[in-house]
């Protein structure tokens, strides 16, 4: 065995021991909370289910535009779905289904939370208005230039939460301590500039729906609209406040008009059994491989597990809710991991008929039908990508489980061509032994 081999085949028991670890129940392994100095990362690795599959909460919101001129009524509405996203993802809930309707002048969004089952929680996390804004100090006539100045009240400023872009949890670079940047946009930049000149070296308060949330100290002129507001935050803490930031940059103010539990369409019953044909269709595909290709197919099927193995450890890592359109991605993505082994093996059947010996038959039928594959796999991504529609273009779907039938078909076809490229091709450059066959002969 050759050292590039062996050390390909390190990798491939290294990767199969990591999946086989990720998709074992949670009382055989603990969830991922690693620390590497200033960046963590933490994961639950139990699967998310939609949805279709767990049920969950669905919340309808109503969008006020009597203030908000006709012709920015519908770039009002997507700005606030990306925002209503946002907030739900700094909650950790993966994949919510969010939709736009109108109706001559009625503007609804109609949320779907799937795993959440307390409809209070979904209305507290999604349901507020939020109004956000910035206010300077005002002091009090005692105040003196000698005299410890004394702030009685904090008054309006033309800042608000409609210029801030956004607010994330970060690190202090120098010391390590948790804090909150802030990131406004060009037009909030030269007022957010405007203020800290005027007012450097005093507070500059934060209030949410008249809530006084944080007044930190201005301590130099930020002309660029990026800040950051250090304190004694601990992660949760600065989580917290990015949260209360992001939720309060609303274009529009909402509230909830109608909230629901969702059951899940799907009973349990309907899951098993949609299981058990998946692994019955499975076992067929291998037991064909099998039949029709002796060794090489024990081989390939190897491989279909330990792509089966990554495919589902990526899910649990990213993460990625399953819905019943997702599973179908999935099944359609190994479909075509199959397809990719047949159509190497019968160019390798082709070189064994033109004499080559068996060596050089299988490294040309890889080579050769790499441009099918490519091709093949290429069309079906450009269709993924159409049908997740990251840009959020109008006139593509939008629709979550759509979405998340093209997630996990792009994702399976990224890990089926590492599949049967590195492990696929290695196994079978490490294991098989075919012979050179007579012109007429077949595998």
């Amino acid at each position: 065995m050759r050292k590039p081999q062996l050390f390909r085949f390190i990798v491939i028991l290294a990767i199969i021991a990591v999946t086989v670890w990720l998709n074992l129940p949670r009382r055989f392994r603990s969830d991922i909370n690693l620390h590497f100095g200033r960046i963590s990362l933490i994961r639950d690795l139990e699967p998310k289910l939609g949805l279709d599959l767990a049920g969950g909460v669905q919340v309808t919101l109503l969008a006020d535009m009597k203030d908000i001129p006709v012709s920015d009524r519908a770039a009002a509405l997507a700005s606030t779905q990306e925002i209503v996203s946002r907030r739900i993802d700094l909650f950790g809930v993966s994949e919510p289904n969010i939709i736009t309707l109108q109706d001559a002048d009625n503007y609804q969004l109609i949320v779907e939370l799937p795993g959440l089952t307390d409809t209070v929680q979904a209305v507290n996390l999604i349901g507020q208005t939020a109004k956000l804004d910035f206010r300077t100090p005002v002091y009090g006539p005692a105040a003196t230039d000698s005299a410890e100045l004394a702030i009685v009240d904090f008054a309006l400023s033309d800042l608000t939460g409609a210029d801030l872009k956004r607010a994330q949890p970060t690190f202090d670079q120098q010391n390590g301590q948790p804090v909150v940047s802030l990131e406004f946009n060009p037009e909030g930049a030269k007022k957010f500039s405007t203020l800290t000149t005027e007012y450097l070296k005093k507070p500059l308060a934060i209030f949410l729906d008249n809530q006084l949330i944080v007044a930190p100290t201005i301590q130099s002129v930020i002309p660029d609209g990026r800040a950051v507001i250090s304190g004694s935050y601990t992660q949760d803490t600065a989580r917290t406040l990015s949260i209360q930031l992001n939720a309060g940059a609303l274009p529009v103010p909402i509230t909830v008009i109608s909230q629901q539990n969702i059951a899940a369409t799907l009973g349990a019953d309907s899951v098993q059994e949609s299981l058990i044909a998946g692994l019955v269709g499975l076992a067929l595909v291998v037991f064909f491989m099998i039949g029709n290709y002796g060794y090489l197919g024990v081989i390939a099927s190897v491989g279909l597990a330990i792509y089966a193995l990554i495919t589902m450890s990526l899910y649990r890592l990213i993460p990625i809710t399953l819905t019943l359109p997702g599973i179908a991605g999935f099944i359609l993505s190994v479909g075509m991991a199959v397809d990719s082994n047949i159509l190497v093996f019968e160019r390798y059947k082709e070189e064994l008929r033109a004499g080559r010996p068996w060596a050089a038959a299988l490294e040309l039928g890889f080579g050769r039908a790499w441009d099918s594959i490519r091709d093949a796999n290429t069309a079906t991504l450009i269709t993924a990508f159409i049908l997740f529609n990251p840009l959020q273009w109008g006139f593509l779907p939008t629709s979550g489980p759509v979405r998340g039938f093209a997630l996990t078909l792009a994702l399976g076809i990224f890990t089926s061509l590492f599949t049967g490229i590195f492990v696929t091709r290695t196994l079978l450059r490490l294991f098989y032994r075919g012979k050179t066959l007579s012109n007429k002969a077949v595998i």
